[in-house]
């Protein structure tokens, strides 16, 4: 059970004291009755929430499917770059959201947002054994014996030790389709540098079970739905 102020507050539309406000000046309905005193208290499942009639989700944390765009920083905020927080409204930006994860800045692809912590430890700890799916374009022609080196896993030159990892080809001998279950700093990058093959472009299309939504054009977000709630909700660690 959780006041109503602070389960208000916490959509980061309004301060502690607007929340208040609202609620005295009978503006807020709780499950279908006006609501007049801010330090009532309700559990957050099932709960349905209307200010001026318009209707509030009150849960507790958020997730939401972004295509980042190249040119942003997988970050909270940067006090010379912009970040993938930029692309969100303002009341979104105050609710504690973060990348869960982190592309490079010049690549794009599927990032996930949220202000879940242990949710987001589960999908990133190499125990769990999450799977994340690169496209990737290099300079040079993708063969046989590079399939086989991520299979095998490879130390680099500077010592950095990469798990084997998938590598398929496409139709196009410069394009591929990678698979990692670890996210070493620039790895993909490092390990095809490695080979000889530098990229030329990256882009990520699934992490765990969530892929990215083809509707989604580059900069564009949503919550995610139900069902792929329910499927990272499984991935969490006990």
């Amino acid at each position: 059970m959780e006041r109503l102020d602070k389960i208000l507050a916490g959509t980061g539309r309004w301060s502690r004291r607007e929340v208040k406000e609202l609620i005295r000046a009978g503006r807020v309905q709780v499950n279908g009755r006006t609501a007049h005193d801010p330090e009532e208290k309700y559990a957050r499942e099932g709960l349905e929430l209307r200010v001026d009639g318009a209707s509030i989700s009150g849960e507790k944390f958020t997730y939401l499917m972004l295509y980042k765009p190249a040119g942003l920083l997988s970050a909270t905020e940067d006090a010379r770059q912009k970040t993938v927080l930029d692309l969100l409204p303002g009341h979104l930006r105050r609710t504690g959201l973060f990348p869960a994860g982190r592309l490079d800045k010049d690549s794009e692809g599927l990032l996930l947002l949220t202000n879940d912590g242990g949710l987001a430890h589960s999908l990133l700890s190499p125990r769990s054994h999450v799977d994340k799916t690169y496209f990737v374009r290099v300079d040079g022609v993708l063969d046989e014996d590079d399939c086989a080196a991520f299979a095998a896993g490879m130390t680099l030159e500077d010592g950095l030790v990469c798990l084997p990892a998938g590598l398929e080809r496409l139709e196009r001998a410069d394009e591929g389709l990678v698979t990692l279950r670890e996210g070493k700093y620039h790895q993909i990058k490092r390990m095809l540098a490695h080979r000889g093959k530098p990229v030329r472009y990256l882009k990520r299309l699934t992490m765990g079970p969530l892929r990215l939504d083809p509707a989604l054009a580059p900069g564009e977000w949503r919550p995610l739905t139900g069902e792929e709630q329910a499927a990272i909700q499984r991935l969490r660690r006990v």
